[in-house]
């Protein structure tokens, strides 16, 4: 299967706060599933811009129930799948910011599994999700 890279909190946005675009500045053709790895690196300006952007989302509250924190927040590895269903470069999605989008559908969030990551989409052996 394959894998994109994200970075944190932006991945748990995706597959926990209703994130249906991840920007990207290159187009893509693959449609499907890819798993979502959260990058190791994440600073704290990067923590609080994320935050600010998501804030009205109702992905905040959230975070604090689940206990997520910079500290707590899983990096380093697989943490869940998505579906990739198209490659726009407009969008009425308030995730949206371009230049290009890739519209996400159906995120499933899974256990963590340690993994370096790649720029772009990347190979992976199998994984399980249970």
């Amino acid at each position: 299967m394959i894998a994109l890279s994200i970075r944190q909190p932006w991945a748990w946005l995706i597959l926990h706060g209703g994130k249906d675009i991840e920007n990207r500045s290159w187009q893509t053709k693959f449609r499907g599933r890819v798993l979502i790895h959260a990058s190791k690196g994440m600073t704290m300006a990067e923590w609080g811009a994320a935050w600010d952007f998501a804030q009205g989302s109702g992905a905040s509250p959230k975070a604090v129930l689940a206990g997520i924190t910079a500290n707590t927040i899983k990096r380093g590895g697989i943490v869940g799948s998505v579906e990739i269903a198209d490659c726009v470069a407009d969008s009425d999605s308030p995730w949206f910011v371009g230049p290009f989008g890739f519209v996400l559908r159906d995120p499933q969030p899974m256990e963590f599994i340690p993994m370096n990551g790649r720029l772009g989409f990347f190979d992976v052996p199998e994984v399980s999700n249970g």
